[in-house]
């Protein structure tokens, strides 16, 4: 349908106008009350009757004139507290708030999306239902499930996209199955018997035993999993001891456990056992707890050829792999617990505009120019899984 190429094109002004006033109106996860009056508002001039959802989200829906499947299309709205040090003339206004992920970006696509969807409803049948979903990066997908955005009506079919500085403007990337990891959290202490440095025979010494954990815990990734099943075992934080004389009671030890292939979970065990055993050798103990962070991301290799289909139409087959995987995680799993779904990298590096900085950075930027794909893209990939000529399991 050239017609969406067209109209898609007619809204590259708008585009950058609502990314940028988004950019410069931050709001952190479940915080995000400007942003939601904004989105709001717009999809209410379009005619439409969004919801609030999940404290500071928006739902909307979109009908078709018959019947059919439904289709939910999803953006999240949140920033980072991040220091921007872009420079650009609509940097962040809210010192230490900044959207140094591209959920800007996310936001303007798919509200543009939708003005162009509404104006499309003649030509489909069954529901689209538009997500603007809160504080992504820290996994908010559970709240909006549990208020109820996979039902009335029932969601068929998911996508979502991230603007990606891994892959080149005007390239699409969208895998099947595991693209985007698990993530679980840990609270390690370590407990031994504090005591004089100079007689560590009476004491339990919860630092040696710790620096044995560490290493042992190495080996788990690396000797025990098969190495091309990507996994990660992290520690980013260890705390203990008040003096260079007294052999402290314990180390508190923090970190993350990342897979990116199904029943990545055994890991969890196993690094309880390695542990549970080093301590007992040493007659130390210790308390562990998990929290998880996202599940692992998979697409559903059926949802995920259509989008591929919809992606090649949009910058032509050429501009479409299915490559990109990372170990950083994304709640957009939530979803695929529900319905099958596909989520898509759409590409925002470019040496010459300087959008080369990884997410998270304080100088990240975005191709303004990707959000005219990612727009058409979320509106060819509506249409293809609303097309009941094409099998979806549901």
């Amino acid at each position: 349908m050239f017609e969406i190429t067209q109209k898609v094109q007619s809204f590259s002004d708008e585009l950058k106008e609502l990314r940028r006033y988004f950019h410069r109106h931050p709001e952190i996860g479940f915080a995000e009350f400007n942003t939601q009056k904004k989105i709001i508002a717009y999809l209410k001039d379009l005619g439409l009757h969004p919801n609030p959802i999940a404290g500071t989200g928006v739902v909307a829906t979109i009908e078709g004139t018959k019947p059919g499947r439904t289709v939910l299309l999803r953006s999240d709205m949140d920033a980072l507290p991040v220091f921007e040090e872009t420079g650009l003339a609509y940097a962040s206004e809210s010192p230490g708030i900044m959207h140094a992920c591209g959920h800007d970006g996310h936001m303007a696509m798919l509200l543009v999306a939708s003005r162009i969807i509404f104006s499309l409803r003649e030509q489909f049948s069954g529901t689209v239902k538009i997500l603007f979903q809160p504080n992504e990066e820290d996994a908010g997908a559970w709240k909006v499930i549990e208020d109820g955005v996979m039902l009335d009506p029932k969601v068929d079919a998911v996508f979502g996209m991230h603007l990606w500085s891994q892959c080149a403007t005007g390239s699409v990337d969208i895998v099947d199955g595991p693209q985007m990891a698990a993530s679980y959290y840990f609270n390690l202490t370590v407990n031994g018997r504090g005591g004089h440095a100079g007689f560590a025979h009476k004491s339990i010494d919860p630092i040696y035993v710790s620096t044995l954990i560490i290493q042992a815990i190495q080996g788990i990734q690396t000797r025990q999993v098969d190495a091309l099943d990507p996994a990660a075992i992290m520690i980013t934080k260890i705390q203990a001891g008040t003096s260079s004389t007294i052999i402290p009671e314990k180390v508190e030890i923090e970190g993350s456990i990342r897979f990116l292939y199904p029943e990545g979970e055994k890991l969890l065990e196993r690094f309880e056992t390695v542990i549970d055993q080093i301590c007992k050798a040493y007659d130390a103990t210790y308390e562990l707890s998990f929290q998880q962070g996202n599940a692992l991301l998979s697409n559903d290799p059926v949802i995920a050829k259509y989008a591929r289909q919809a992606a090649a139409e949009t910058v032509g087959a050429e501009k479409v792999s299915a490559i990109h995987r990372t170990m950083a995680g994304e709640d957009f799993s939530s979803y695929l617990a529900h319905a099958p779904g596909a989520f898509a990298f759409v590409g925002i590096h470019d040496t010459k505009k300087s959008t080369v900085y990884p997410h998270h950075h304080p100088m990240f930027d975005i191709d303004e120019g990707a959000l005219l794909f990612g727009t058409e893209l979320f509106v060819r990939t509506a249409f293809k899984l609303l097309d009941k000529s094409l099998a979806i399991a549901t």
